[in-house]
């Protein structure tokens, strides 16, 4: 895909997974937008790559873009985000094209794409919609404590790394990995 594709074809980007890094906006200040959508969002083609110019972001109609954030301008709700095109790649609900990625040090859990480059292998791939619930459940598990109340016989911390780590790396139930250690 490269900006003459997308001139020629602009629902080309519908139903694609793609992790957008921000920048700083003042890299478009001489640009003019290729394309605005209803809701808003400014879009900059370049040859490498897209600028997206946006108060919104995650599942956006049939596309999951994510956003990572490095704290340019603050609080602003209007963020810009760049990717290049080869950092877009095929959603769909069918095929196994997710595995989910932890950050013990802060408790996130993200979901990746398969053909991201540092995909190992070793995460268990899953559809869309399944990925979503295992990302529920291990944010749960990191960020509540309710579940916690019948393994009062564990370190905290380190039974929330060990069930999330079998969320993402086996194909076991949330229930079933509870089991395994009470």
């Amino acid at each position: 895909m490269n900006r003459k594709e997308i001139k020629l074809k602009p629902n080309s980007l519908k139903n694609t997974f793609c992790v957008f890094t921000e920048v700083d906006p003042i890299v478009i200040q001489e640009l003019k937008p290729d394309f605005e959508s209803e809701s808003g969002s400014k879009y900059f083609y370049t040859d490498e790559g897209i600028y997206r110019l946006a108060n919104h972001w995650g599942r956006l109609g049939n596309a999951k873009w994510r956003l990572v954030e490095n704290g340019f301008h603050g609080s602003s709700k209007l963020k810009l985000g760049y990717a290049r095109w080869n950092a877009f790649y095929p959603d769909n609900k069918y095929e196994h094209l997710y595995y989910l990625e932890a950050d013990f040090r802060t408790n996130e859990v993200l979901y990746q794409h398969k053909m991201n480059t540092t995909y190992d292998g070793k995460a268990i791939l899953r559809t869309a919609d399944d990925t979503m619930k295992k990302v529920k459940q291990a944010r749960n598990i990191l960020q509540l404590t309710n579940w916690s109340k019948h393994f009062e016989n564990h370190d905290l911390e380190d039974l929330r790394k060990l069930i999330v780590t079998d969320l993402i790396y086996t194909n076991l139930t949330l229930d079933e990995i509870k089991r395994k250690y009470a």
